[in-house]
């Protein structure tokens, strides 16, 4: 007891250290953080202050911050534009469509991977589903574009069963499944990272007792597993919702694979702020496209959070 009570003591003194002095004490720890925060600063939070110039008429050449007070007239002009609207709807439905595939089967294949005894077969398994995550995306749009072009495999395939080549490119209706496919195939493995990692820390004990209590692999997952990484599930979703208005890694794969043609399913906001912007130098109209696309996933994070700690008792923050 006494020597749990000095634990303890010592344990409420390092908690009431002063800021400072723990700095001063730990600083090879603080030290791993220099280089994440320097670049937060420099390249997020600095940026932030160019979102004036939606407010404000922007010139090449002129004031960084704008030459003359403009008020809520670029937000008026785009909510005018159905080049607006059309983008909107399509990055809603790219990214919702990809999340209600990606989502349960990242944690459909992390349950499954974790079910593997043979741990070298687990490991192949795990380096092969992985490996895409680490291709460029330039060339994942370039396999891609090669194995749809008219000339290729699967349009091979398609002639060799007595069909008609298709022109997937060039088609609005395929760009979604060419979207959300890909995205699949390059990111599957990937997500289940932080799902084995939360799996990991189950403690055995539990598994052991439903063994014995004669719960089958099935009965196991469901009742100790999920619930016990629930709230990952829960966190990695929240994350999701927030995101669902952003670009996230969807720009450049769109920016890639996207053309005038296929414009109907593919434009999202972020190609239609880079046409905008670096296209046709509207930076003012740009940004304030951009402004109004954060705030809607800053909303659409709030809500999230606040529906997951009422249901589940879980949340981001």
């Amino acid at each position: 007891m006494a020597k749990t009570d000095r634990a303890a003591k010592k344990a409420i003194r390092k908690a009431q250290m002063p800021l400072g002095k723990h700095i001063i004490r730990y600083w090879r720890l603080y030290a791993f953080l220099l280089i994440p925060v320097v670049y937060y600063v420099i390249f997020r939070y600095i940026p932030m202050a160019g979102n004036v110039i939606a407010f404000r008429r922007f010139r090449a050449g002129g004031s960084i911050f704008g030459d003359k007070f403009a008020g809520w007239r670029y937000f008026e002009q785009f909510i005018a534009d159905p080049q607006f609207w059309r983008a909107f709807k399509n990055t809603l439905s790219l990214n919702i469509t990809y999340l209600v595939f990606r989502f349960p089967l990242t944690l459909i294949f992390a349950l499954l991977l974790n079910e593997i005894r043979n741990i070298h077969w687990k490991k192949f398994v795990q380096t092969v589903s992985y490996l895409p995550h680490f291709i460029s995306m330039v060339i994942i749009a370039g396999m891609v574009r090669e194995l749809l072009s008219t000339n290729g495999p699967i349009n091979g395939l398609i002639e060799a069963m007595g069909g008609t080549a298709i022109t997937f490119i060039s088609l609005p209706e395929w760009f979604p499944t060419i979207f959300v496919g890909s995205g699949l195939w390059q990111g599957l493995g990937w997500g289940t990272i932080l799902y084995l990692a939360a799996i990991a820390g189950i403690s055995p004990d539990l598994y052991e007792a439903a063994e014995i209590d004669g719960a089958n692999r099935f009965q196991r997952v469901w009742h100790i597993t999920l619930p016990c990484i629930l709230p990952t599930i829960t966190t990695l979703l929240i994350l999701d919702i927030g995101g669902l208005v952003g670009s996230g890694g969807a720009f450049e794969k769109v920016f890639l694979l996207y053309n005038p043609m296929t414009y109907e399913t593919a434009d999202i906001i972020s190609t239609l702020v880079y046409r905008m912007g670096l296209g046709s130098g509207n930076y003012s109209y740009a940004t304030a496209i951009g402004l109004f696309e954060g705030l809607i996933n800053l909303v659409l994070l709030t809500l999230a959070n606040i529906v997951s700690k009422k249901t589940t008792q879980s949340g981001l923050f």
